[in-house]
């Protein structure tokens, strides 16, 4: 029997249930709600028979965010189950064990349900119902034997009790309410019939599958750095962290004391919390949008109560807590850090501290969004933007293994691919695999560099992991994208360029310059302007070339050489398109700025013998601008690679240790413990954007990939993937003494250590059994055909 055949066995008994609520509560005021069924259980599963060496386990999901309580202990660690995926098609179902908590007689199991992304306020503009206007709740309890069938001991139904919980709020963008007067099986309030639910997509089980990508769960604790009171019943605290998760409080007063909790990333003047930069707006009518993030808790007066709500998460360094009974103390508040469960796979050191807490910052930028699902910022929109991780992707899987979690989201990016090929800017999607109604919305679905995610993040995954089984799985999706692109490119012309040519050039059936774009994105001293009338055709015909050539690399790595030769002559075709419509006679772009230039480089659009030259025009585009980057969302993570293996070393480390603004290391100086959205987040002027947005901290892949030097080859041929032939190319600079790095790989821990000492490099490589190592030194030399082993390597060192 097949794992989904299972699924469905075991769930064949149950049937969606939803609270009892007459009067629904207006979005982001909604409680979650109680649901309780009862089960006799004679004892101890016998030690013979059809039963023998039988586990009692439970099987559940759910429209909405759960916790389990079997006789009233908590089932499991997982929090905000079942996480967050492309509901219509595809609901992942937990399985727990929970033999341990049953008692002979009557056992209770009861369930906390609320909205979480299922019908909660999501998403920028804090639409709720995205996927429905009802709550349900699926599970059965069963005893299932060593070897036979399971025997049904509970499954959900009409039989089934409902009552509002303690909990009378609970949204993942609003935050949390409790009233632990209301707790417990004293509280008042009659329990009602649960009523069958009648939502069509109840129907479809087909969209069952067991849990795929990792829990989410309380990962670490953190104790307050400082405790201040700013204004009278006023406390603020300060975790000197921007952190994904929530606060566990105790001490709450005495009964009817209401305490009230605002999360936040900055701090005005006077310390109070500052919100404004977290605040969203209406698209449609620009109002401002409450920054949401507040919890709130009255309490019942019993000792040893403590306050730390499970069904939202937020985005914060500072508490802003008012009401509460006494003064806050450092032992009553911790700040509790809620992510994805991803194993730590890649470490970094070197001799400077700054890139050490510049790494650490990357490090915590990403845990913040990893929250089952990568999200472009933990507070203001939570959303699983495609741009964010297709840039961070490669960089994320030096720091962790992110494989199951990156497969599950691209499962339902192509789930929420639109018919045409195009791709959502936001997965999973709550409009699913059509347009939403948002003008906004629908006008940006297919943005390059956003939907290009569908092509380049797979494969990012593919030449870490080596699945060909995950690989062979996206190229359905891949190719609609690609061909999307390239049919958009051939169906029309920018009405600039028809005005300026009227008659059309062959090369510009490849030019990608209609419809919406992002463009850049965030550059330095450039206002965001979303506009689909600017034509962005150079970077869109750039990500087009990208795309095509990765999916042609994709179909060979699958044993599919024609679609290979396919879509490799469209990413030549297109390359030749750019090259005739940007590149000038003597090397210079058409439009100059530093991430198109970076785009040219790193994408492999200008041809060889003309590299250098590019090359250098970007190195004077960057001095011309007083040495200060001017790359924006797109190209940013690529600019110190494309710099160093461009001959401009020199320049890549002055780049990386600049310290005004706009530069990563001015970030830090300016207070930052994650990465900013704005290059400019935090000025003495004062705050502006997410100051916990991931994208820009791609550069940790420097650290690994030159300042360390631990690369995946070059040329992609087969057994390359997942590490299977290694660069160790460390390229020092930056005044640096020393580095080292390691990345845990599917095929064992590959490292790379040196330090400069007396005028000498010396350099020491790890490399596990069963891999092929190139090593280059920075001297020139090289050494080939390097086994499984340590090896130590000594060179003069440069300029010594």
């Amino acid at each position: 029997m097949s794992t989904a055949d299972a699924l469905t066995a075991a769930l064949a008994s149950a049937q969606w249930i939803s609270p009892y609520e007459p009067v629904p509560h207006p979005a982001g005021q909604r409680p979650a709600h109680e649901l309780a069924g009862r089960f006799h259980w004679d004892g101890a599963a016998p030690e013979t028979g059809a039963d023998a060496g039988a586990e009692a386990v439970v099987y559940a999901t759910a429209h909405g965010v759960y916790e389990l309580f079997v006789n009233g202990v908590r089932v499991g660690d997982e929090e905000l189950s079942p996480g967050f995926s492309s509901y219509r098609s595809r609901l992942q179902v937990q399985r727990w064990e929970i033999t341990a908590l049953l008692q002979p007689g009557e056992n209770s199991v009861t369930v906390l349900l609320s909205d979480g992304w299922f019908r909660g306020r999501h998403g920028f503009v804090r639409r709720a119902d995205g996927f429905g206007t009802d709550t349900a709740f699926l599970a059965a309890v069963l005893l299932e034997p060593s070897t036979g069938a399971a025997r049904p001991l509970l499954a959900t139904g009409a039989h089934w009790e409902s009552r509002p919980s303690h909990i009378t709020r609970a949204d993942l963008m609003d935050g949390q309410r409790i009233d632990l007067r209301l707790e417990g099986p004293d509280a008042p309030g009659r329990p009602q019939g649960a009523v069958l639910s009648t939502d069509p997509l109840c129907d479809d089980r087909t969209r069952l599958v067991p849990a795929e990508a990792p829990a989410v769960r309380r990962i670490q604790e953190l104790s307050p750095t400082q405790i201040s009171t700013p204004g009278e019943g006023i406390t603020v605290v300060d975790f000197g962290q921007n952190i994904n998760g929530w606060v566990r409080l105790h001490e709450l007063g005495p009964a009817g004391t209401r305490t009230v909790l605002r999360h936040g990333e900055a701090l005005d003047d006077a310390g109070l919390l500052l919100v404004e930069n977290i605040r969203a707006f209406d698209f449609a009518t620009r109002a401002v949008l409450p920054a949401g993030q507040v919890d709130e808790v009255i309490s019942a007066g019993r000792a040893g109560d403590m306050f730390e709500p499970r069904h939202t998460t937020h985005g914060f360094r500072y508490v802003q807590i008012e009401g509460a009974a006494g003064p806050i103390g450092m032992g009553d508040i911790l700040a509790i850090v809620v992510h994805s469960e991803l194993a730590r796979t890649g470490t970094f050191t070197a001799s400077d501290p700054l890139l050490n807490t510049l790494h650490d910052v990357v490090d915590w930028s990403f845990r913040g969004n990893a929250c089952a699902v990568p999200t472009d910022c933990p507070q203001r929109e939570r959303s699983g933007f495609t741009g964010d991780w297709q840039v961070f992707a490669d960089t994320a899987a030096l720091l962790y293994d992110v494989a199951a979690f990156s497969e599950s989201w691209s499962t339902d990016l192509a789930a929420d691919q639109w018919a045409d090929g195009r791709v959502p800017t936001v997965v999973p999607n709550p409009a699913g695999n059509r347009p939403s109604g948002s003008a906004f919305e629908d006008m940006a679905a297919g943005s390059a560099g956003w939907g290009d995610a569908a092509v380049l993040v797979p494969w990012s995954m593919w030449r870490a992991y080596g699945d060909r089984v995950a690989l062979a799985r996206a190229l359905p999706s891949m190719r609609v994208w690609v061909e999307y692109a390239a049919r958009s490119a051939a169906a029309g012309r920018h009405p600039d360029r028809a005005a300026e040519r009227p008659l059309e050039r062959p090369h510009e059936r490849y030019l990608w310059d209609t419809g919406f774009h992002f463009g850049e994105w965030l550059e330095p001293d450039t206002p965001p302007a979303p506009d689909p009338t600017v034509d962005h055709g150079i970077v869109a015909t750039a990500f087009l070339h990208r795309s095509a050539h990765t999916l042609a690399l994709a179909e060979a790595a699958v044993g599919r050489p024609a679609d290979a030769e396919h879509y490799s002559r469209l990413a030549e075709n297109v390359r030749a398109a750019w090259c005739a419509e940007y590149l000038a006679a003597d090397n210079t772009l058409s439009e100059e700025s530093q991430g198109h230039y970076v785009r040219a480089l790193a994408f492999g659009l200008v041809p060889e013998e003309r590299r250098q030259a590019v090359a250098d025009r970007l190195a004077a585009l960057i001095r011309e601008n007083g040495t200060r980057l001017g790359t924006g969302f797109l190209a940013t993570g690529l600019l110190l690679p494309t710099l160093a293996d461009a001959g401009h070393l020199d320049l890549a480390y002055e780049l990386l240790f600049a310290r005004d603004i706009p530069s990563w290391l001015g970030m830090i100086d300016h207070g930052a413990t994650t990465m900013w959205e704005w290059w400019d987040g935090v000025t003495p002027s004062g705050v502006r954007g997410s100051l916990n947005h991931y994208s820009k901290g791609a550069v940790a892949s420097f650290l690994y990939t030159h300042v360390a030097g631990i690369r995946l080859a070059e040329n992609p041929e087969p057994g390359a993937e997942a590490y299977g032939t290694v660069v160790i190319a460390p390229q020092p600079g930056g005044g640096l003494s020393s580095a080292a790095a390691s990345v845990h790989t599917r095929r064992g821990t590959i490292g790379a250590e040196w330090r400069i000492e007396g005028g000498t490099f010396r350099l020491t490589a790890t490399i596990p059994a069963g891999v092929t190592a190139e090593v280059r030194l920075p001297d020139g030399s090289r050494v080939s055909g390097v086994g499984g082993g340590t090896h130590s390597y000594t060179v003069a060192a440069a300029g010594r």
